[in-house]
C-alpha cells in the first residue's frame, strides 16, 4: 500500500525529529563539553570542539533520513525500527558517560555496544532499503573514529576521567 504525501511528508519530519532527539538529549550532557573538552590532552588528530556540532547534525539528518526509507518500505521492518531506537538511545547515553558523568571507562565500552548496535542496524536496514543501510555508514564511520578518540582520549586523562 502506498503511502500519500502528506502521510509521506510527515513520516519524514516525524523521524528526522525522533533522530534529532536522541541528539538534544545528548546535548543537554554536553553543555559544558567545550570547556571540559578543552582541558583533555587529546592526541594530535583529535578534531577541534567546533568540528562536532555540525557533523553530528549532519549525521543525525542521514539517520533521520535512512530511518524514514525503511519506515515507508513494503518490507518494512518493526525490529530494524527498534534497533534504530536502540542505537539512538546508546548515542545519546555515550554523552552522558563522557562529558556529565566523566566515566571514561564505562564511554569507552558504551561506544562499542553503540558500534555494535549500528551495525545490526545497517545489517536489518539493508534488508529493508539499500539506501537506508548506505546512509548509515558516515555514521559508523564517525563512531569508529569517535571510539577510537575515547579511547584515546581516557587513557591520556586519568585525573579527569575515571
Amino acid at each position: 500500500m502506498r503511502r500519500p504525501v502528506s502521510s509521506q511528508a510527515a513520516g519524514l519530519l516525524g523521524w528526522l525529529l525522533v533522530a534529532f532527539a536522541a541528539g538534544a538529549v545528548g546535548a543537554i550532557a554536553s553543555v559544558d563539553a567545550a570547556g571540559f573538552y578543552a582541558q583533555l590532552i587529546k592526541p594530535s588528530w583529535a578534531p577541534p570542539a567546533a568540528v562536532f556540532a555540525p557533523v553530528w547534525s549532519a549525521l543525525y539528518f542521514l539517520m533521520g533520513i535512512s530511518a524514514w526509507l525503511v519506515w515507508r518500505s513494503p518490507s518494512q521492518n518493526r525490529a530494524a525500527l527498534a534497533l534504530f531506537g536502540a542505537q539512538l538511545v546508546a548515542n545519546a547515553l555515550w554523552s552522558w558517560l563522557f562529558f556529565a558523568w566523566h566515566q571514561g571507562a564505562f564511554a569507552c565500552a558504551e561506544v562499542l555496544l553503540l558500534l555494535a548496535l549500528i551495525l545490526l542496524t545497517l545489517r536489518a536496514f539493508w534488508q529493508c532499503s539499500r539506501l537506508a543501510a548506505i546512509l548509515l555508514v558516515p555514521y559508523l564511520l564517525w563512531v569508529s573514529f569517535a571510539s577510537v578518540l575515547t579511547w584515546s582520549v581516557w587513557q591520556s586523562n586519568p585525573g579527569l576521567l575515571s
